[in-house]
């Protein structure tokens, strides 16, 4: 089959293509960018779509925006293993996957209302990864885990 026919969402000229998200988090994703429907940007979402290294996955294509560190570090929260494209004049200038680092510092809120991390101090939070399927973060003060959905509502 030529790429014609199996394209879903065409080509963005420059920004950034989220690849192989595990099926379903692709909402996730966008959530954790604060991207909602105002933005201004035109952003193409594929969910469910068959995949040779997956089976199923999503794909995201943000047109104009390229992703900061901080936010690669966020997705590989949920997302790890996801390929990101940087693209410019519609050809891939650079490719890579994303992968959760071994502690997350300063990206999340503790779950945790009385962790010091919570109470005003100048204290940054602090996560290790004690799991990574399904990823489960440990707060190094505290101790308080949390999972995939937590994770994301305290993403900052």
């Amino acid at each position: 089959m030529s790429e014609e026919q199996t394209l879903k969402i065409e080509k963005i000229q420059k920004g950034t293509v989220i690849d192989h998200i595990p099926v379903g988090r692709a909402l996730q994703v966008l959530k954790i960018l604060n991207i909602y429907s105002d933005i201004g940007l035109t952003v193409s979402i594929a969910i469910h779509v068959k995949s040779k290294k997956l089976g199923l996955k999503d794909v995201i294509k943000i047109e104009e925006r390229i992703l900061d560190s901080s936010e690669l570090n966020k997705i590989a929260l949920v997302a790890e293993g996801a390929t990101i494209s940087i693209v410019d004049n519609f050809e891939v200038i650079k490719k890579f996957s994303v992968k959760a680092p071994e502690v997350v510092i300063g990206i999340l809120r503790c779950s945790n209302p009385r962790c010091i991390t919570n109470t005003g101090e100048n204290v940054k939070s602090s996560f290790i990864i004690t799991s990574k399927d399904p990823i489960i973060l440990k707060c190094h003060y505290c101790e308080r885990e949390m999972e995939t959905d937590e994770i994301i509502e305290n993403i900052v």
